[in-house]
C-alpha cells in the first residue's frame, strides 16, 4: 500500500490539470451563443459569419408573430377594362389562394357595369391576394383606392378561452353537486345554475369561433368599374328629356300662377272693387244733392245810372 501511494503522488498534478481542462472544454461546449440559440459548437460556421440583419425576424420574434391573433380587413377600388372578365379572373385567383366570395353586388346603370365583391382570403395569403388583384392579367387599368387594416385580438382570444375553461370547470363541479343532491329544491337550484353556465359557455364559444374565423380568413371588399371617357362624362351631365321635363314643368307653373291670380281676382278682388265703386257713386251723388263742392257765384249789383242820381 505504501508503494502504491508513493507511486500516485507524482501523477496527482497531471490528474488535476486534466480535470481542469475537461471542465473548461465542457463549459465552452455548453455556453449559449449571442443569439440565444443552443450551443455555440452546434451552430454552423456559415451562420456564425452571417448575423441577422436589421429588420429580419429572429426565432423568438417569429414565434411571437405566429402566436399573435390578427384580424385583417381592407377595401380596394379598381378601374378595369372589362368588368365581366375582371370578375372572372379575380374569382379564379382568390379561389386558387384558398379563399372564397363572401358577398357580391352587381349593377348596370346607364349601360355602365359595376360590381362590389367581398372576398374571404386566408390570412397567410393576404399579400398575394392584394398583388393578384392589382394586376388581374392586365385587366386592371387603375387602382383608384386601397385601404388595409390589421387589428390584433390576441388578448380577446386568450380572455375568452380562459373564461370558457373556468365556466366548464364550474359546470363539472355543479354536475358533481347535482349527482349528490337529495332534496328537490337543491336539485332545481343546481339545474338552474347549470343551465345559466351552459348558456354562457355557448355564448362565449360562439364569440371565440367568430374571432378565430375572422383571424383565419381576412375580408377584402373590392369595387370594379370601367373607366369613363370624356364624351360619356359630358353626355351623362346633360339629358334632353330632363331639360324638356324641366321646361314643361316651368310652363305649367307659370300657367298655374296666372290661373290662380285670375281666380283670386274674380272671387276676391272683383267683388271688393265693385262694392268700393258703388259706395263711391253713392257718396258722389249725396255730395251733389247737398251741394258739396259747388262753386259760389257772388252777384254784383249794377252801378247806379247818372240820370237817376240827378
Amino acid at each position: 500500500m505504501r508503494t502504491t501511494s508513493r507511486t500516485l503522488v507524482p501523477i496527482l498534478p497531471f490528474l488535476l490539470i486534466a480535470l481542469v481542462l475537461a471542465a473548461c472544454a465542457g463549459g465552452t461546449a455548453n455556453a449559449p451563443d449571442v443569439n440565444g440559440s443552443g450551443t455555440g459548437a452546434s451552430k454552423p460556421i456559415a451562420d456564425q459569419g452571417n448575423p441577422a440583419q436589421p429588420g429580419e425576424a429572429t426565432g423568438g420574434e417569429a414565434a411571437v408573430r405566429d402566436d399573435a391573433r390578427i384580424i385583417r380587413t381592407g377595401s380596394m377600388a379598381l378601374e378595369v377594362s372589362d368588368v365581366a372578365s375582371a370578375l372572372r379572373v379575380a374569382r379564379e385567383r382568390i379561389v386558387a389562394l384558398g379563399g372564397y366570395i363572401g358577398a357580391s353586388t352587381t349593377s348596370n346603370e346607364s349601360d355602365q357595369p359595376t360590381a362590389t365583391i367581398t372576398y374571404r382570403i386566408p390570412a397567410d395569403r393576404w399579400e398575394q391576394a392584394l398583388e393578384a388583384l392589382r394586376g388581374l392579367d392586365g385587366l386592371t387599368t387603375k387602382v383608384v383606392t386601397e385601404h388595409t387594416e390589421a387589428v390584433e385580438v390576441t388578448g380577446q382570444v386568450v380572455d375568452l378561452a380562459a373564461r370558457i375553461a373556468n365556466l366548464r370547470a364550474s359546470e363539472t363541479a355543479l354536475q358533481a353537486i347535482a349527482a349528490k343532491a337529495t332534496k328537490v329544491s337543491d336539485i332545481l337550484e343546481v339545474q338552474a345554475q347549470l343551465t345559466q353556465t351552459r348558456g354562457e359557455i355557448e355564448s362565449l364559444t360562439a364569440q371565440l369561433n367568430d374571432l378565430n374565423d375572422r383571424v383565419a380568413y381576412a375580408s377584402l371588399t373590392v369595387g370594379f368599374s370601367a373607366p369613363l371617357v370624356a364624351v360619356q362624362v359630358a353626355a351623362k351631365d346633360w339629358d334632353p328629356g330632363a331639360v324638356v321635363d324641366e321646361a314643361a314643368a316651368a310652363m305649367v307653373a307659370v300657367l298655374q300662377g296666372l290661373a290662380s291670380a285670375g281666380i283670386w281676382f274674380a272671387i276676391v278682388w272683383l267683388p271688393i272693387l265693385v262694392v268700393v265703386a258703388v259706395l263711391a257713386l253713392i257718396v258722389v251723388a249725396v255730395a251733389r244733392r247737398l251741394g258739396v263742392g259747388r262753386r259760389r257765384v257772388d252777384v254784383v249789383p249794377p252801378p247806379a245810372s247818372l240820370g237817376g242820381q240827378a
